[in-house]
């Protein structure tokens, strides 16, 4: 069973909910306790070992009893998010009592963590927002290979910059993603001994999909960046072999400093 995250822990010198009862969750003997998250969990702390406990899914905590109730007495659950902090008492319970626990707002006091920026839920909120829009004129395109690519928009938020591309596949046979690559390149490259290349990984792809027939629209978000202008941004898509096909569209700089801001 996966690890659990360690992170943060800095946050529990003190109980940050001290002052009010904590929601109660009974833990049952030979049954599993499952807390669903509306974000991704970051930190978990149980204060006993009687418990065990891991992250099967991002968002889903599993618990449940090592032995029997005899040796459970009761303990807390911490759990983080990405922007929340909850605590639930855990007491000895029996067979028919709730085994899934919905962490709910009122039971979550916010975080402000400095760097970690909008949670996956807030990300993929804005995102939709964006898609829902027509792509308007092209920002940049290119064509290869039977395949044309289109920078439909650049939108900005925060430390955030979120990339709205199009495909469109003009020939018959479908296109099976092998990979999604952004990296700022030198836009001439002289000799390859001297290029110096720079991967991003997107800190979040609204629709992970594995292929498209003819059209794909997707939005793309990576963390704010700079770079010179004899540099430039290449968001490359590339195809599962035996076909190989790859397309890549160059973004300057100066297509991100005109970005938009999101619209509402």
């Amino acid at each position: 069973m996966k690890n659990l995250m360690i992170i943060l822990s800095f946050f529990f010198a003190h109980t940050l909910f001290a002052q009010g009862k904590l929601p109660v969750v009974f833990l049952p003997e030979n049954l599993t306790i499952h807390f669903v998250s509306p974000e991704n969990i970051q930190y978990v702390d149980i204060s006993t070992s009687d418990i065990v406990g891991d992250l099967p899914l991002k968002n889903v905590l599993r618990l449940k009893l090592k032995d029997t109730l005899k040796s459970f007495t009761g303990a807390v659950v911490t759990i983080v998010g990405e922007k929340f902090i909850a605590q639930y008492n855990l007491i000895p319970g029996h067979p028919g009592v709730p085994t899934e626990v919905d962490i709910e707002p009122g039971d979550t006091k916010p975080l402000d963590i400095s760097g970690i920026g909008f949670s996956q839920n807030q990300l993929k909120a804005m995102s939709l927002n964006l898609i829902a829009h027509s792509p308007g004129r092209a920002i940049e395109k290119v064509k290869a290979f039977g395949l044309k690519a289109t920078l439909n928009h650049v939108y900005t938020v925060g430390d955030y910059i979120f990339l709205d591309i199009s495909y469109h596949n003009k020939t018959n046979l479908k296109y099976d993603i092998a990979d999604f690559r952004f990296k700022v390149d030198d836009k001439k490259v002289v000799k390859a001994a001297n290029s110096q290349s720079v991967e991003l990984k997107p800190e979040f792809i609204l629709f992970p999909i594995p292929s498209f027939e003819k059209n794909s629209r997707n939005i793309f978000v990576l963390k704010k960046l700079t770079f010179p202008g004899n540099k430039v941004l290449k968001a490359e898509l590339s195809e599962q072999q035996i076909s190989g096909r790859v397309i890549t569209i160059n973004i300057s700089y100066q297509d991100v400093l005109n970005a938009d801001t999101l619209p509402d």
